[in-house]
């Protein structure tokens, strides 16, 4: 089982918005069969059965075993992932465009790079997978406090010259063999909840 994999194909996608869907593949973290996953999910076997051919022929389930039980085979069925996250690549023609309207200060361009970036790197996995090979990647996922709306923007200018200083350091535009990279840094603030937004997280 894959710790999280990436949806591209809208057919795929559409069939884990069903909610019933989304519970037994959330129940098939652990393997079970639609007998097991019936009394769980409050469907008779039958439905159950029914929503676990949907979700194989779009490989979101895994056959892992078969059991005989009398005259009948009962099939132990697995998440094919522990979690999933579907690409902008399966609403193509709706996918959002960086180059549209670039904007640093905007959040929404914000999600519009991390929409990109789900997008590219999920088909650069995909290609890995198939080619048997190790993806180079690297991330970072930090936390900082700013005392004040000032502090936060002299961090975002000098983080902004330290990244340039080191892209120019490093980029060679003429390497025959080079391989180019894409680069993102967001910066936002922390949710305090779920449901609410805190006065520190509007722009000020």
């Amino acid at each position: 089982m894959l710790e999280v994999a990436v949806i591209d194909r809208a057919a795929v996608a559409e069939a884990t918005l069903d909610p019933v869907r989304q519970k037994i593949l959330a129940e098939l973290a652990v393997p079970g069969s639609a007998t097991s996953l019936a009394a769980r999910v409050g469907l008779t076997r039958q439905k159950v059965n029914y929503h676990l051919r949907t979700l194989e022929e779009h490989g979101l389930v895994e056959l892992v075993q078969e059991r005989k039980r009398g005259n009948m085979t009962e099939r132990i069925m697995q998440a094919s992932a522990a979690s999933y996250v579907i690409s902008p690549a399966a609403l193509s023609a709706l996918a959002p465009d960086p180059s549209r309207f670039p904007d640093q200060l905007s959040a929404r361009w914000l999600v519009t790079l991390a929409s990109r970036l789900v997008r590219e790197v999920g088909e650069l996995i995909a290609r890995a997978t198939a080619a048997g090979k190790p993806l180079a990647s690297y991330s970072i996922d930090s936390e900082v406090t700013f005392g004040t709306a000032a502090d936060r923007a002299a961090f975002a200018v000098e983080l902004g010259e330290t990244v340039n200083s080191l892209v120019a350091k490093y980029h060679d535009g003429n390497a025959e063999t080079g391989r180019r990279h894409r680069l993102v840094v967001a910066l936002h603030p922390s949710l305090t909840t779920p449901t609410t937004l805190d006065s520190t997280e509007t722009e000020k």
